[in-house]
């Protein structure tokens, strides 16, 4: 390869990251709002900034509203929320700035990790430092600036050094074992489901290292043990996870099908443009049996461009790096799907799927003639522009339109005059609980209990189980959105059997507050 072409490989890397730092800056000073996995997060540390324990959850507790309970979080990985707890104690930030310097550090651990494993494996600066430049492009890289969510950002941080060493690492040693050991530890710290990525890799590292079995075993097995062993004790046996439910067996064309479409779905924006093709996250675009044929179409195409990387890339290591990852994907998530157990048909999952394949398909148009190579431009185009406008126009109404309290967070789900009514009273209150159907919202209460309650949808199926309280502390007070005037709000009322005399307080246009004393 020229000089002049591994200088604009640095220059284009170079320039990413530095646009990755502006983008920092600019989320640093209207941090982004919360997916709901990482709100469970940050509700922890909430309470263990109050002085509760280590990843322990704090409501009021349903028998007994008088008291608290208590559960450890075993739900979600604990990476989420105290990596920016770490930057909030070290800077004095708050949670929203602390998010958004979270979302910083992974862009730029995760762009370089996957630039250094595209060279590692084979491929030229350029075709590296473009894979990367297509990686920045996608959807998923500009959504932590609108909404942080937590273990995805983590994990995009951790993966691309994964693979990395797994492909640095070719002989026996003891730092092979403190690696799997450490990554082991790490990777289940920043992301629970990141646990498939992590036996894949070790596929890939025990085919590859030389030795016969006995010591392959020693050298890889232990170290693994140990790993699973430690987050077992001191995690996953605590509660239960993802993967502790199933509603039992039950076959259709989208368990196989979206496994074998990850490539696609997942490295080329195809689910987060069309808002999930099977778990909606906006307005859908497709009828069901138009996803499933999308989906069967993109399973096809997936197969054949996995099936044209594994003949035409000269790499042996980022051959069997696909094959490996894409085989055991299919065979995890087909039957966690067939097992419906609680995770979600979204690209997200596969991502490092996705990953894999950029440099391989890149390399390949690179390869072939000119009215190809344009067709990739227009994709391109099209992935880079749906993620900027998804960008700017997030940005801007978390910046402008959200409300802003003492978290920091931008909150989507409420009014600002309702916001400064609420977190007024909580100013001037003591003993009083603060009741939400958006559980973000109960970060931005600093001196009284809250309790989130889960959204009730329009077609009103509701398990009273799950909302009634039984017993009486103090004042309440039930902030609601006016959409829930009717059915909705008597429900959530009648959730607290204990509680009379209610007196409704508009808060703001589009907000009511409830209180009984």
């Amino acid at each position: 390869m020229s000089t002049q072409k591994k200088d604009f490989a640095q220059l284009l890397v170079l320039s990413i990251l530095i646009l990755t730092c502006a983008l920092g800056v600019l989320s640093f000073i209207a941090p982004p709002s919360l997916f709901p996995d990482p709100t469970n997060g940050f509700l922890v540390m909430r309470a263990m900034e109050l002085g509760g324990k280590f990843n322990m959850t704090l409501t009021p507790d349903q028998a007994d509203f008088s008291k608290n309970t208590s559960e450890f979080l075993t739900w979600w990985s604990p990476g989420q929320y105290l990596v920016p707890y770490a930057f909030k104690l070290m800077f004095g930030v708050n949670s929203g700035q602390a998010s958004a310097l979270t979302v910083l550090l992974c862009q730029l651990l995760g762009l370089s990790g996957f630039y250094a494993f595209f060279k590692k494996v084979g491929f030229t600066p350029l075709i590296a430092a473009l894979s990367v430049l297509f990686i920045a492009c996608q959807q998923f890289f500009v959504v932590p600036y609108v909404f942080y969510n937590g273990g995805e950002i983590l994990s995009f941080a951790f993966t691309g050094w994964f693979l990395y060493g797994c492909v640095a690492f070719n002989k026996a040693s003891w730092q092979l074992m403190l690696f799997i050991l450490l990554s082991g530890l790490i990777g289940f710290f920043c992301k629970s489901s990141t646990m498939w990525v992590y036996a894949a890799g070790l596929l890939f590292i025990g085919i590859r290292l030389p030795g016969n079995l006995i010591k392959k075993g020693l050298f890889i097995a232990i170290p693994a043990i140990i790993a699973l062993g430690i987050i077992y004790i001191t995690f996953l046996s605590k509660g239960q996870n993802p993967a502790s439910a199933s509603a039992g067996f039950k076959l259709t064309l989208k368990t196989i099908a979206f496994p074998l479409a990850s490539p696609l779905l997942s490295g080329f924006s195809v689910d987060d443009i069309c808002h999930g093709l099977i778990y909606h996250t906006g307005k859908v675009f497709f009828t069901d049996w138009q996803a499933i044929i999308i989906l069967i179409l993109l399973a096809l195409l997936s197969l054949w461009l996995v099936r044209t990387i594994l003949k035409k890339i000269p790499d042996q290591n980022y051959r069997l790096l696909v094959i490996i990852f894409y085989a055991v994907a299919f065979v995890f998530f087909s039957y966690v799907y067939l097992m419906q157990k609680a995770i979600s048909y979204e690209a997200r999952h596969f991502r490092v799927i996705g990953l894999l394949v950029i440099p391989g398909a890149i390399y390949l148009f690179s390869q072939v003639k000119t009215p190809y190579r344009h067709l990739l431009c227009i994709i391109w185009a099209v992935i880079a522009f749906t993620s900027i406008w998804y960008l700017v126009k997030g940005y801007r109404y978390n910046k402008n339109k959200s409300a802003h309290g003492i978290s920091g967070i931008a909150q989507q789900n409420i009014d600002q005059i309702a916001l400064d009514k609420v977190m007024a009273i909580d100013n001037q209150v003591n003993n009083a609980t603060f009741v939400f159907v958006n559980k973000e919202l109960g970060l931005e209460i600093k001196h009284n209990r809250i309790l989130g309650l889960e959204a009730i949808g329009d077609d009103l199926r509701i398990d009273m189980d799950d909302y009634l309280h039984d017993g009486h502390s103090g004042p309440l007070y039930i902030i609601l959105p006016d959409n829930y005037a009717g059915p909705k709000e008597k429900f959530i009322l009648k959730s607290f059997p204990d509680y009379k005399h209610w007196y409704g307080d508009k808060l703001s246009d589009k907000y009511v507050m409830y209180k009984a004393p």
